[in-house]
């Protein structure tokens, strides 16, 4: 995967919960959950950005869990306010930005690569159990999507279609889909369920059972997975799948993401769950 310049300026979140001024009404409260995790063999962290009204409202709410890029140091989970205050321009709805990486291990790939280093378990299992349990969602794969960006896309992708039965909704912002060396352009042992390409048929015959959102969306510039873009877009049109795929100007930047991504996480709400 490519290196990920800093997105922005690291939040300060010194304590469990933080209130950032916001653009609506209300004021947009995120709090930085430490989640004690097996997978991991200590604790991991998630950014839980809340939408307005939450602490009054008694409803539940969809969740958008959101991976952020690699290669990666501990923070990079607090490392996108411009993502979190889009919770109240468009929610209602709950942010999940989990730690995806340490900084000892800083290039995961959001796989199970063995003791104390099981990512792929940690999130679709511990932290859903841990959000869910914690926050008023809606605890089903009717209330949850799987977003990211660069290789938080090929995270998920790649965990989304590995467990359909937790995520309704999966979206890669200019992500890639093998899992690759930290250049983006290499790739590197994994099992098979690592690669994309060779999910598809699975998400097909799940197709015919019940609805999965796929969206991906890629710069025409971006220099190393415009192609990969173009080739599972070709992949799941033969196989029928219903997705939805977006070239757009620029390249692999903080820039290209900003912009689309009130479009690309209304289009996750619309797929999803409505609060309750």
């Amino acid at each position: 995967m490519v290196l990920l310049r800093p997105l922005c300026t690291l939040l300060a979140v010194a304590c469990c919960a933080a209130v950032w001024a916001g653009a609506g009404s209300g004021r947009l409260v995120a709090i930085d959950a430490q989640v004690s995790s097996v997978a991991l063999a200590g604790p991991a962290h998630a950014l839980v950005v809340l939408p307005d009204g939450y602490a009054t409202s008694h409803r539940r709410y969809p969740a958008v869990y959101f991976l952020h890029g690699l290669p990666a140091g501990s923070a990079a989970y607090k490392g996108s306010p411009w993502l979190s205050r889009l919770v109240q321009k468009i929610g209602p709805f709950i942010l999940v930005e989990p730690q995806g990486a340490r900084d000892d291990d800083s290039d995961p790939e959001y796989l199970d690569w063995g003791d104390g280093r099981n990512w792929s378990t940690y999130l679709t299992r511990e932290l859903p159990r841990y959000i869910d349990a914690h926050f008023r969602t809606i605890p089903s794969r009717d209330g949850r999507a799987i977003v990211g960006l660069s290789a938080g896309g090929y995270g998920a992708a790649m965990l989304g279609l590995n467990h359909l039965g937790e995520f309704s909704v999966i979206e890669s912002w200019s992500g890639y889909f093998h899992a690759t060396d930290p250049t983006g352009k290499s790739a590197i042992p994994a099992p098979g369920s690592a690669n994309v390409h060779s999910l598809i048929s699975s998400l097909a015959a799940d197709e015919t059972k019940r609805a999965t959102f796929v969206g991906f969306y890629v710069g025409r510039s971006d220099p190393t997975f415009v192609a990969e873009n173009e080739e599972l877009d070709k992949e799941l049109s033969a196989a029928s799948v219903p997705h939805r795929f977006a070239l757009y100007p620029g390249g692999h930047e903080t820039r290209l993401w900003a912009d689309h991504a009130a479009a690309w996480l209304r289009l996750a709400l619309a797929h999803l769950a409505n609060p309750s």
